[in-house]
């Protein structure tokens, strides 16, 4: 079956890493990262004349969501052409919200593909947002350790495993 997944967790916890370690590891994945549309995002900071601030009441109105939606429509689309799409992104609020998961994951069954979360954890002090729990009987949920060289080597042999198994 396809698969969407989306790496995602709190900042600084190796997500952009571990995303770029996961694709060259996978057969058949596109590998998608938010961050690849910063730099027409701040041309629209600079189209409606604002300061380039990512904290910003502009930014959270005219383009935040926009990355987002602009990120899983080239997912959607690779899909069509690829068993696995991997996208590198936050989610910071996406993955706290049950309603957007149920819908994210009813969407991609209508493209024949499954949404899997893998959740990096750094610290303990990281916990799974409610929703993902709440959801995964759902979604397929990976927890991916990266508080050692060891945790990391395990999750990535044991997220990899399970990629390529289903």
């Amino acid at each position: 079956m396809k698969k969407m997944i989306l790496v995602t967790s709190p900042p600084a916890c190796g997500k952009t890493y571990i995303s770029k370690q996961l694709a060259k590891e996978l057969k058949h994945v596109v590998y998608l990262d938010k961050d690849t549309v910063i730099p027409l995002s701040n041309r629209v900071f600079k189209a409606g004349g604002q300061e380039i601030n990512r904290s910003s009441d502009f930014f959270e109105e005219n383009i935040r969501d926009y990355e987002y939606e602009v990120t899983v429509n080239f997912g959607l689309e690779a899909l069509e052409y690829d068993d696995i799409v991997l996208i590198n992104a936050p989610f910071t609020r996406e993955v706290h919200d049950e309603k957007f998961l149920k819908d994210f994951s009813k969407k991609l069954a209508d493209h024949g593909a499954k949404l899997v979360v893998i959740w990096v954890v750094k610290t303990i002090d990281y916990s799974i947002p409610e929703a993902l729990k709440k959801m995964s009987s759902c979604l397929d949920l990976m927890l991916f350790y990266n508080s050692s060289d060891e945790e990391y080597q395990k999750s990535m042999e044991m997220v990899i495993s399970r990629l390529e198994d289903e």
